[in-house]
């Protein structure tokens, strides 16, 4: 059955020329490319170290790619695997390896090898491609003499620079290349491109069941999930997108805009919001391998940068820059913040800086990652992440039982329907059912309220998840990784406020009956080969006791108390 949108509050809320039941479009994802060729073929589609790519030559080497992963076997249900930063190889082969008929399975490089190898075995992937680096290269060839991985595809940097000899040597100079062995499960991104690019087309069936994307996502407990977001999915979100900046006046104009993409391509929002959507607009994506604070203020400035979307640290860092007032950042037309709250300071002072609205809006893993859009021209609110996005129906039910909707203003968990929310998550059909309400809505987890206006307020999360500079942090996988030092006896890690990266972990520990102590940075030394950068603990505090429930569970809520208290006056006891 329809909804009845009139009983929608935020309806009224959207700016002019925006329509909730506008049409959402929704293709095989590799359509998009396919039609941003077909449009502009002399448009530059990347900026990678001072080489560009015009949308005809990227279409070309993703066809090559494509035939090269057919000649690797790649076909239907066959899983493609991408443990890259944000390199050209990253846009090539994610499109080649749908064309080729597979599926790709995003790895992120700050994984720890133990979540790499679950991701593996449980993505069922076999083939998977990376880079030379010695940040990357000797951990995938380490899995696949201990995993499924039958193939690895190894690119180099060099090869996409407009100069590669000169940062060949840098490299080389720096320790940051790894020597690459030389054998048949081991191939060149080159030889995977050796070849005329006339690959085997495999029509899809059905846009809307058929994945394109298994997207990995962290549990409260256990081992990562994999979300599987279809073709629709992901090309729906690219259409509700396209939708909110289409309105009156537009924001953006097609064929027009150069979007810096520092976010990492491995998550979604970055995937999603740069790289799809980017090419869907027909965009100059100029990319970055990762946050480097400098080159991304010289380029916002000297590349006349029109879209940046990124999370709160990176906004807080370029407000801070010195001399960041005598760069001139009037292109900057739409910038957007996501992966964790943004505080108002923040979002005032980069305005001001720039002149650009800083939007702030909501979305997960499993809603590809649309979900809630702050309007650029129209009703702003200070505090929300926006309203409902084109198509979407958000509701709030009960905590306590969620086959109960709580009326509109009082808090409850968020819940999500649209085109854009996930099939479910893969070989998990439990998590997939658990996740859903009985009338079909995505649980997110999230607790908030929405007002009169339709605007959402995000105050709380039902899922025991830190948010670290955008990266979803699962305390459970830290308390796992401690318990494995023999000293620890019992452990509970929360999330503390954090200037910089918004929430950073802090683990409370006992230890066993004559155990040593230890410091912090024995900890961490600890804990570098079985925690990911993103979650490494960043403070510690041994306790004689740690708090229960009266059935004996630990509990974590006296340890916030204890914190927030702590924030009232000197720490004492913290290392």
């Amino acid at each position: 059955m329809e909804p009845d949108i009139r009983h929608f509050p935020w309806i009224k809320s959207y700016p002019a020329g925006v329509r909730w039941d506008a049409a959402l479009p929704a293709t095989a994802v590799q359509q998009l490319l396919d039609d941003a060729v077909a449009k502009w073929p002399d448009h530059f589609a990347l900026d990678f170290m001072g080489h560009k790519t015009t949308y005809r030559e990227l279409g070309a080497l993703v066809d090559r790619a494509a035939k090269g992963f057919q000649q690797l076997g790649v076909k239907p249900g066959v899983h493609v695997g991408l443990y890259l930063p944000n390199t050209p190889h990253y846009a090539i082969c994610f499109f080649a390896a749908l064309k080729a008929g597979g599926i790709v399975v995003n790895y992120s490089p700050l994984d720890a090898e133990k979540v790499l190898a679950h991701k593996i075995a449980d993505s069922e992937t076999d083939i998977l491609v990376t880079l030379d680096l010695a940040t990357l290269y000797p951990q995938m060839d380490k899995l696949l003499d201990s995993t499924r991985l039958k193939t690895l595809v190894i690119g180099n940097i060099p090869e996409m620079a407009e100069h590669p000899e000169e940062v060949r040597a840098q490299m080389r100079k720096a320790g940051q290349l790894a020597q690459v062995k030389d054998d048949a499960r081991h191939i060149r991104f080159a030889a995977l491109l050796d070849n005329d690019g006339q690959y085997h087309a495999y029509p899809l069936q059905d846009v809307i069941e058929e994945v394109a994307v298994l997207q990995y996502t962290g549990g409260t407990t256990g081992l990562p999930k994999g979300a599987m977001l279809t073709h629709a999915n992901l090309t729906t979100a690219c259409s509700q997108l396209h939708a909110v900046v289409s309105g009156e006046p537009k924001v953006l104009e097609e064929g027009g805009e150069r979007v810096l993409a520092v976010l990492p391509l491995f998550h979604i929002y970055a995937l999603t919001v740069n790289m799809l959507f980017g090419i869907r607009m027909g965009a100059e994506i100029v990319l970055h391998p990762r946050f480097d604070l400098d080159a991304v203020v010289k380029d916002l400035a000297a590349k006349k940068i029109t879209v940046f979307c990124g999370v709160p640290t990176m906004y807080t860092a370029i407000i801070h820059y010195p001399g960041i007032a005598d760069y001139e950042l009037s292109s900057l037309k739409f910038c957007g913040s996501g992966g964790a709250p943004l505080p108002v300071e923040v979002n005032q002072s980069f305005q001001h800086l720039t002149g650009c609205c800083l939007v702030e809006g909501w979305g997960m893993t499993e809603t590809s990652p649309t979900g809630t859009f702050t309007p650029v021209y129209g009703m702003q609110k200070i505090g929300s992440c926006g309203m409902p996005t084109v198509g979407v129906t958000l509701k709030f039910v009960s905590v306590e039982d969620p086959s109960l909707d709580v009326a509109r203003g009082e808090r409850g968990e968020m819940c999500i329907k649209g085109a854009n929310v996930m099939k479910g998550y893969w070989k998990n059909p439990q998590a997939t059912e658990e996740s859903m309400t009985p009338d079909g809505f995505f649980r997110t987890g999230d607790v908030g309220y929405m007002d009169e206006d339709g605007f959402i307020y995000i105050v709380d999360r039902t899922k025991d998840m830190i948010l670290c500079g955008g990266y979803n942090v699962y305390p459970r996988n830290i308390e796992e990784a401690i318990y494995e030092h023999p000293s620890v006896a019992e452990v509970s890690v929360i999330g503390i406020p954090d200037a910089y990266r918004g929430q950073a972990p802090k683990a409370f520990i006992t230890l066993k009956p004559g155990a040593e102590a230890f410091t912090l940075d024995e900890l961490k030394s600890f804990l570098r080969r079985r925690l990911g950068k993103h979650e490494m603990v960043q403070s510690m505090e041994i306790r004689s006791a740690l708090p229960k429930t009266p059935v004996g569970k630990l509990s974590k809520k006296e340890l916030y108390e204890d914190e927030e208290r702590r924030r009232s006056r000197p720490a004492s006891n913290a290392a």
